[in-house]
């Protein structure tokens, strides 16, 4: 199970923050942005007074049995940059302090517009028409988005050092989602603030074509559940105790786009539950590698939930399982699906194929805080999982994990990632945090490859520092990448045997307004003959069709753009569509590529 490559030139690079070493194969880095000055940590050492602050501003109030390395890292996590929302030409990157906007309009100069302080963490964003969303879970987040947090707790009675504590409950503390009126890109405005009892780890935004009033949250809630003197109605027993408890659910937040400032949760859905008993707790991960946790424990939380509005179901990760749900009432979710893998430690996130035939499931196994890409660690740990999903059945196909070993300075695991629109193929960039980017071909889902990476070396040679890659996506013909303690990368791909210039230009005409990577939008290729031309290096690069075939085909398309499309050229684009047999193909991805083929080129675009 062990097989990280320590041969891969990536395990070898050079360490430093902004001097370190690079390696890159079929990716172009064409920009990076260093992190505001307020969103940086500036200590070097865990005895420094600023650290010391940081961890009292989170709630952390005993530090003395705490390795010195692991205060240190948990103050770097309050400055951390993390998920990205796109719309237009401008970027959103979220940060556990607030939130970073840069005009992407070329992406090779993206630059900075404004920079908003706002701290609580995750701070993971999305964004809709003139409204951006923000999820907030850490106790130092305050409704007004003070900086200043809460008075340091007071450090637990001698003998009473492990057990957990809520922080003194204040009226001034907001964890949930905050929403901002984001007209005026330079100055967003917080027009509401909807509290939850566990807080927003991460939430999602869901369209509701039947309902064009609305849009709708739904909030993935992770962290402990604040105690009722604080936010009524918050209970943290277990369902037999009390059938009310905020554990094993998701919330619900419904905003009216004419005054979002009368957000409000709507319906807890109960996820969890055991359809036959009406047990809450009806999930358990069924064990884990994790040492200490190899008996099975109830899932009561979710991390990541994606939406895919377009085939009606959503993909949760939700810590100890991966769950379908049925999402045509977006209001009432209903699970119809689960499934658990004892490779698995927590079920962190998900993305569907285009056409919905497969899900891809992340493990954050260390929970992003540690070196899980070592020479010694299972290449099935911390790794995606890729499963079929067919009639609303989830079944495993195969495994994929960063090929290249990594050091014992580098957090390392598999995290967020989109799809990349080539036609024909299912590719998805991805981050793992100090591993890098990593783009994975995963059209056969059993036998899923590298195809591009970037890579940086360790940020420290000696400590493990937290950094790398938080988010890597592809947003209208770039990469965009949030790397946790640099700033911001700008990348491209180029042509290699691994992908061809038309399969570019191809993912490079699908064009979006706005892209939350949470909330999936199905693409649609224009029947532009950059898409044919894709299709069939595709077929020649599979040998599906002969070599005689392939160089008509290509000739023909080059007459046609050559003319632009005029009558004859189109008539004999048209006239080739009879020898393009689907049924003749060796695979259903060339038998899906060559009935594409055929409907471009039965009715070419300009």
């Amino acid at each position: 199970m062990t097989g990280s490559d320590t041969k891969d030139p990536r395990y070898t690079l050079k360490p430093g923050m902004y001097d370190a070493g690079v390696a890159a194969v079929g990716m172009k880095h064409i920009a990076f942005l260093k992190k505001p000055d307020a969103f940086q940590i500036k200590a070097t050492s865990p005895d420094d007074p600023q650290v010391q602050k940081t961890l009292g501003l989170l709630g952390v109030s005993d530090t003395s049995k705490m390795p010195k390395s692991r205060q240190m890292m948990i103050a770097q996590l309050a400055f951390a940059n993390s998920d990205f929302a796109f719309q237009g030409n401008h970027l959103f990157q979220g940060n556990f302090y607030g939130v970073n906007i840069y005009d992407i309009a070329n992406p090779a100069k993206t630059a900075l517009l404004t920079s908003m302080v706002c701290p609580g963490g995750q701070g993971d964003v999305s964004v809709y028409k003139n409204l951006m969303f923000m999820s907030v879970e850490m106790p130092n987040g305050r409704l007004d988005c003070g900086a200043e947090g809460f008075p340091p707790e007071p450090p637990p009675a001698a003998g009473h050092e492990k057990e957990h504590r809520n922080p003194v409950a204040q009226k001034e503390r907001f964890r949930g989602v905050r929403i901002f009126d984001i007209s005026d890109i330079k100055n967003p405005k917080q027009v509401a603030a909807v509290q939850t009892c566990r807080g927003s780890h991460t939430h999602t935004l869901v369209i509701d074509p039947k309902d064009t009033s609305n849009v709708y949250i739904y909030v993935s809630g992770t962290s402990f559940v604040r105690q009722k003197e604080e936010l009524e109605g918050c209970s943290g027993e277990t369902p037999d105790k009390d059938p009310n408890t905020a554990l094993f659910r998701i919330e619900v937040i419904q905003v009216p786009m004419a005054a979002p400032q009368d957000a409000k949760v709507v319906a807890s859905p109960r996820v969890f539950i055991d359809p036959r008993t009406g047990a809450l707790n009806g999930l358990n991960n069924g064990g884990s590698h994790d040492k200490g946790a190899e008996k099975p424990a109830d899932t009561n939380q979710c991390h990541d939930i994606t939406v895919y509005s377009a085939i009606g179901l959503a993909a949760g990760a939700c810590s100890g399982n991966g769950i379908l749900l049925d999402i045509k009432d977006p209001v009432h979710p209903k699970r119809v699906d689960a499934v658990n893998d004892q490779n698995y430690s927590y079920w962190h996130s998900a993305s569907f194929s285009n056409d919905g035939s497969k899900v891809v499931f992340t493990d954050e196994w260390g929970g992003g805080l540690g070196a899980r890409c070592r020479p010694t660690d299972p290449n099935k740990w911390g790794a995606d999982a890729i499963f079929n999903l067919k009639d609303d059945k989830l079944s495993l196909a195969g495994y994929y994990k960063l090929p290249a070993a990594q050091g014992d300075t580098e957090n390392c695991v598999a995290h967020n990632g989109s799809l990349v629109p080539v036609p024909g193929r299912d590719i998805e960039v991805q981050s793992w945090y100090q591993g890098g980017i990593s783009v994975m071909d995963f059209t056969d889902p059993a036998h899923p490859f590298e195809i591009a990476y970037f890579d940086r070396g360790p940020i420290d040679p000696k400590s493990l520092v937290l950094g790398g890659d938080w988010s890597a996506y592809w947003y209208n013909g770039a990469i965009y990448a949030s790397e946790i303690a640099r700033g911001l990368d700008v990348l491209e791909l180029p042509p290699t045997k691994f992908l061809t210039k038309n399969e570019i230009e191809a993912a490079k005409a699908v064009k979006v307004a706005e892209l939350n990577v949470q909330n999936q939008q199905k693409i649609e290729w224009p029947a532009q003959l950059v898409v044919a031309k894709a299709y069939v290096d595709q077929l020649a690069r599979s040998q599906a069709l002969s070599a005689d075939k392939i160089s008509a085909l290509q000739k023909a398309i080059h007459s046609a753009e050559k003319s632009h499309l005029s009558a004859k050229s189109v008539a004999k684009l048209k006239g080739m569509t009879a020898s393009l047999d689907e049924s003749a193909a060796k695979s259903p991805s060339d038998a899906a590529r060559l009935h594409a083929l055929a409907e471009i080129l039965q009715h070419p675009a300009a």
